[in-house]
């Protein structure tokens, strides 16, 4: 962003030059009128200000072209990585919510199983499943984590590798 506002800067003052010299030019009996060579010299100075200032103008554009471009290309990998985050948390809660029902159902039937009332067999496979249930809750947040770790990543490497040149 400073070499934007460099440049910008270096345009107007090349424009406020060429301003000037035109004035001294338009205004012919209060500056001595220059002679055919420094005639000569302040057109080719013009045109060489006007070329620098062509050149300046398509980096600043070059420039903010770019800048759009990666902005929006940011802006895109932010909505998708907000979309599947948001995806990821309905997932855990739908999943959280679901082992919570089936802790209390095993609750239940223990409890009736201890009154005598419910069968051994029905009670291991509830039990079974509730495991089964918890081992899939664990399965969804080792792979949120390692989502959130993927995500890091490009972070903490300049980081790392910026540790690794001072050491």
């Amino acid at each position: 962003m400073s070499d934007t506002t460099d440049y910008e800067r270096r345009i107007s003052a090349a424009l406020a030059r060429i301003g000037a010299g035109l004035e001294r030019l338009g205004q012919g009996g209060a500056v001595a009128a220059p002679a055919a060579d420094g005639d000569a010299a302040l057109r080719e100075a013009l045109e060489a200000e006007r070329l620098a200032n062509a050149q300046l103008s398509e980096r600043v554009r070059a420039i903010r072209d770019k800048q759009e471009t990666t902005l929006g290309a940011l802006e895109r990998k932010l909505a998708a990585a907000k979309t599947e985050i948001e995806q990821h948390l309905r997932d855990l809660v739908r999943m959280r919510r679901a082992n919570a029902d089936l802790v209390a159902a095993n609750r239940a039937l223990t409890e009736t199983a201890r009154a005598g009332l419910a069968d051994p067999e029905a009670v291991n496979r509830a039990l079974q499943a509730e495991l089964t249930a918890l081992r899939a809750e664990r399965a969804a947040e080792v792979a949120e984590l390692d989502d959130i770790i993927a995500g890091l990543a490009p972070l903490v490497a300049p980081a790392e590798s910026q540790e690794a040149e001072h050491a």
